[in-house]
């Protein structure tokens, strides 16, 4: 089968989270299982100063869009999977990130970036690009390609259509007044269609148009059906129950494994664990930090906000970090409060706590292959990739128990840590006393009986959520939706 994958951001052009990672090695693992995926994406100006070797294979037009763009194609390193790069330059080529300027301001004209990077997506499913290559199916993830669900749909075309919901937090909410210079049908501004109380909604577009929706775990599949988790589109989900599945994401142990990484120190398995403790006086002397290898190294790797709990380690650092014997790392972005406020923690720790703000992809290895504990404190969580890398590397997570947080961590108790299944420490409410509790928990393990926590280690180590896994899931869905339509799209771009 032939599956066009349209995404916002790819790894390692593009990253600003997870979507990024999933949006490289789940088409990787699809390539392998013998489905022909190709991937849309738009031509940004930081991907174009990566990509010295590109194939013109399109120049068109979209009249009803008034639109000039070119196709590019090229291909995903270390891949055979096509990537085709929308290349419209005065909507892409601009400096700072995909959403936002370097200053972290949205762009204003997000609304049409990517509204037509829509269209381009639903010309490119109803082979009117000039591609002369056809779809049997078009995937499409997050708010960014919500459009093109509905686009498709409504020009009359029976081209099968899955939705994937990375995170339901984001949504592309735009004013009504961007929804008529958009010159989208008129039918679209309906509860029933992309209007969200007031407002435009590119995600609706694929929450109601899709055939099959999919979250990136079994719980989030649940949860936003609730209002709690919901964001506003809890009945809408609920309606839609029948069609919305959650297949886990994976980790390609390919590039994340500390048997073979190229970006960490000193390589390591079950068998050679002390070697771990080479990697933490490395990262000490990498960071800053006072070097001891029997120091206890926390960590913290993610997007700085209130949805990953950044908060929560905040208010409860004098607890988390009462021995001098107890480190923190934190690498990420984010909000500027919180970016402020650990900058100024660390300055008051010396040599106990460093804060990285910015991302860089080897420094985040070498912090798992040389961390004791992972926090990820999430309000809500849809996956978490992090996480999975952390088993792999022995690192142990301390996780709410949200989303896939709870489908991928199992709880360390007697009977968890007897059968080896324990995997890590869960606590059940995002809040400060709750993640102390289960730091403590894991300290009292680490540091009063060292037998267990190198069960705890091993077993977490060999878990296997390999791409592997997840990609036979989509493999299935896909197969049941094309089989499921047996005529050949015949729309027409609205």
């Amino acid at each position: 089968m032939s599956v066009l994958f349209a995404v916002s951001e790819v790894f390692p052009w593009v990253k600003t989270g997870g979507l990024a990672d999933v949006a490289c090695y789940l088409p990787m693992a699809l390539n392998e299982s013998g489905i022909d995926v190709r991937i849309v994406m738009p031509a940004y100006r930081s991907i174009l100063s990566q990509i010295h070797e590109y194939r013109v294979c399109a120049e068109t037009s979209l009249p009803e869009a008034g639109i000039r763009y070119r196709i590019l194609q090229v291909t995903l390193p270390d891949s055979q999977v096509p990537v085709y790069l929308v290349d419209i330059p005065e909507l892409y080529d601009r400096p700072g990130g995909p959403y936002t300027d370097s200053s972290g301001a949205d762009w204003p004209d997000n609304a049409l970036r990517y509204a037509q990077f829509c269209r381009v997506i639903v010309a490119m499913a109803l082979n009117q690009t000039g591609l002369h290559w056809r779809p049997d199916l078009l995937q499409c993830n997050d708010w960014h390609t919500g459009l093109a669900p509905a686009l498709l749909k409504a020009g009359g075309s029976r081209l099968p259509v899955v939705f994937t919901i990375h995170n339901l937090a984001y949504q592309g909410i735009f004013p009504y007044e961007l929804f008529r210079s958009l010159r989208l049908p008129a039918g679209f501004w309906s509860p029933d269609a992309l209007e969200f109380y007031g407002n435009m909604s590119f995600i609706k577009g694929g929450l109601v148009y899709a055939d099959r929706l999919i979250t990136v775990s079994p719980r989030y599949a649940e949860e936003i059906t609730t209002p709690e988790y919901g964001c506003g589109m809890d009945g809408l989900l609920s309606n839609r129950r029948e069609q919305l599945t959650g297949i886990l994401n994976g980790v390609d142990y390919r590039y994340w494994d500390p048997r073979n990484d190229t970006h960490i120190w000193h390589h390591y398995w079950i068998d050679s664990l002390e070697k771990r403790r080479l990697n933490k006086l490395e990262l000490q002397e990498e960071l800053g930090l006072n070097r001891d290898p029997e120091a206890i190294i926390l960590a913290h790797i993610s997007r700085l906000t209130g949805q990953k709990g950044t908060d929560l380690i905040l208010f409860g650092l004098a607890d988390l970090l009462p021995d001098n014997d107890l480190q923190l790392v934190v690498l990420g972005t984010g909000e500027s409060g919180f970016e402020t406020a650990l900058l100024t923690a660390a300055s008051a720790r010396a040599g106990q706590m460093s804060v990285c703000l910015y991302f860089d992809e080897g420094l985040a290895h070498r912090i798992q292959a040389s961390a004791d504990l992972l926090l990820m404190p999430s309000r809500f969580e849809p996956c978490g990739l992090t996480q999975l890398y952390a088993l792999r590397y022995g690192c142990i997570p301390v996780v709410c128990a949200t989303g896939g947080l709870a489908d991928t961590i199992t709880d360390v108790d007697d009977q968890s840590l007897k059968d080896g299944t324990a995997t890590g420490f869960q606590f059940q409410e995002p809040a400060t006393s709750s993640l102390v509790t289960a730091v403590r928990r894991a300290l009292a393990m680490r540091r009063g009986d060292a037998r267990a926590w190198q069960r705890l280690v091993t077993s977490a180590m060999q878990k296997d959520f390999s791409w592997q896994n997840s990609a036979r899931g989509y493999a299935r869905l896909f197969a049941d939706l094309i089989s499921a339509t047996p005529y050949r799209p015949v729309g027409r771009l609205p």
